[in-house]
């Protein structure tokens, strides 16, 4: 390692890489702050634990000679401050991923900052390696609260393969659930859970069924559909009577047991790789799904197809470690002008992997049934379409005689 810092604030999950890094430090003689975050891990599955693990991870840290460790439940401000931001935009990464993983770190980061500034650290650190996307954006996050704090990434300063990690673990007494058998990474929010290495890698390897935890198997689905409804006022969504955390929770359960939420990605890294992820996400993929349904309902034509590039870049923004930006900023100030409008009820049919919206609703509707029917209550003057196509085509039939004029006769 390079010459180390008197105190820093390890960002501290209880698994392998952070459980080596933490361990390697000790041995070093750095005195280290663990940092564990509750932001939901435990939350997509239902029966809980999720206070007895943690609570485990901490003391694991402490065993393993962390000066202090601290738990801090992150689960509302990451809802409120960044998943609800990223609803409005109907955040996809590559039109796909809800970007949980993503979404997490600059409030990891942000929380990094914010215990150093408590202990007096230093430096702060994260288990990154030299090839994934979370160096990029808690580096970057950290830096934009304080450029004068270090942050630190010994894992990609010397890397260290997933064998020679576990080789290192069984060697200084260091427990972990990670094994040849099962080399997984997994990092799991409330917004999402994502799974890579092992033979996932491959590309052609179909994920085997032992890599989910938060959906149900086709074999394990309900055979019949299963409907809800999720509203929502100015924007912030509603189901059963609950929001933030319990809403998210609630709707993971749910739509997990119905297998809605898997996602099978070749995505594009930030460094410049393409990377195999498998996610799971069923909260997320189902309330993005009712976002738009609503907002084609309630915004106009322009609106939507203009918005859908913000989107788009939004999308991007977050996976490449840009949240602290300016352009992020004023691009949730457009998204909350439509906030007055984003207000009804959307139906959705959850079945077989899939929730499919089957009805919506609101007081600031643009479908008008008068306009749209072709029953006797048609309120739609066909005679105007004549006019209307005649001027609206009017570009294509003057540059079509333009262009037979010049053809070489």
């Amino acid at each position: 390692m390079k010459q180390q810092p008197h105190t820093v604030v390890l960002a501290y999950s209880g698994g392998l890489d952070t459980s080596v890094l933490l361990k390697q430090y000790i041995l070093a003689g750095v005195r280290v702050i663990a940092m564990t975050l509750d932001l939901g891990e435990s939350d997509g599955v239902a029966g809980g634990g999720a206070k007895a693990e943690l609570d485990a991870v901490r003391q694991k840290a402490l065993d393993l000679g962390a000066a202090d460790a601290v738990l801090i439940d992150a689960r509302e401000r990451y809802i409120a401050e960044h998943a609800t931001l990223a609803l409005h935009a109907n955040a996809l990464y590559e039109g796909v991923y809800p970007l949980s993983a993503a979404l997490s770190r600059p409030l990891i980061a942000a929380l990094l900052v914010e215990t150093a500034h408590k202990y007096g650290a230093d430096s702060v650190a994260h288990g990154c390696t030299g090839k994934g996307n979370d160096q990029v954006r808690i580096e970057l996050a950290v830096r934009a609260l304080d450029p004068d704090l270090a942050c630190l990434a010994p894992l990609r300063d010397k890397p260290l393969s997933r064998p020679d990690a576990m080789d290192f673990a069984k060697q200084h007494g260091v427990p972990v659930s990670t094994t040849a058998a099962k080399p997984y990474s997994i990092d799991a929010n409330l917004w999402g859970r994502s799974i890579e290495a092992g033979i996932l890698e491959d590309p052609w390897n179909a994920p085997p069924e032992e890599a989910y935890a938060w959906t149900a198997a086709p074999a394990d689905r309900p055979r019949t559909a299963e409907e809800i409804v999720i509203s929502f006022n100015n924007g912030i969504p509603t189901f059963q009577g609950k929001t933030g955390v319990a809403l998210v929770s609630a709707l993971n359960t749910v739509t997990g047991r119905h297998g809605i939420g898997r996602i099978d990605l070749v995505e594009d890294r930030v460094v410049g790789v393409k990377s195999r992820e498998v996610y799971e996400c069923p909260a997320s993929i189902t309330l993005i799904t009712a976002h738009k349904a609503l907002e084609r309902l309630v915004l106009s034509r322009d609106e939507l197809r203009f918005k859908a590039g913000l989107d788009q870049k939004y999308s991007e923004l977050i996976y490449d470690g840009l949240w602290p930006s300016g352009l992020r900023t004023a691009l949730d100030a457009f998204n909350a002008a439509f906030f007055p409008r984003m207000t009804g009820e959307i139906r959705l049919s959850l079945h077989d992997g899939k929730a499919t919206v089957v009805g919506s609703r609101s007081p600031f509707s643009l479908y008008s049934e008068a306009l749209a029917t072709y029953g006797r209550e048609d309120a739609f003057r066909h005679d105007a379409a004549e006019g209307f196509i005649r001027i609206w085509g009017l570009p294509l039939e003057v540059g079509a005689r333009i262009n037979r004029e010049a053809q070489p006769r």
